[in-house]
């Protein structure tokens, strides 16, 4: 019974550990591809209309890439994309808040939020399909 207990308490703190890193490669990522994104929009004057656009695509492309890489452990792959996905949204808006100079409240929050939890609960389904094939 004892050894039952210690798998599943096991198992628990590898998809804890494996969101967590999830979460830290989405915000590296969505980090380094920003900066791209800034030197991309001011050499090649991108109009204004298309940042949000680039700022959803980045969002969505670290989410994926993450789960991809990070969620290795079979089993509850949709929950633990969901949760990353969540996760990400919360603390890409605080990050980058942070480093925007201040928190705006509105719809786009929702908005951030939503996406990443849809990407996150495909993508934590794509890297459980990956790793079946394996």
């Amino acid at each position: 019974m004892s050894e039952s207990v210690d798998a599943v308490s096991a198992g628990k703190k590898t998809y804890v550990a494996e969101i967590v890193k999830a979460v830290v490669i989405a915000l590296v990522f969505s980090l380094v591809l920003v900066l791209i994104a800034a030197f991309v929009i001011k050499f090649f004057n991108v109009p204004s209309d298309a940042v949000p656009v680039i700022n959803q695509i980045i969002r969505s492309v670290s989410v994926f890439v993450a789960c991809l890489i990070a969620l290795r452990s079979p089993g509850c792959g949709w929950l633990r994309g969901t949760i990353t996905g969540i996760c990400y949204s919360v603390l890409a808006f605080v990050l980058f808040s942070l480093l925007g100079g201040g928190f705006v409240w509105d719809i786009t929050l929702l908005n951030n939020v939503v996406t990443g939890t849809a990407t996150g609960l495909i993508s934590g389904i794509i890297a459980m399909l990956v790793r079946r094939r394996r």
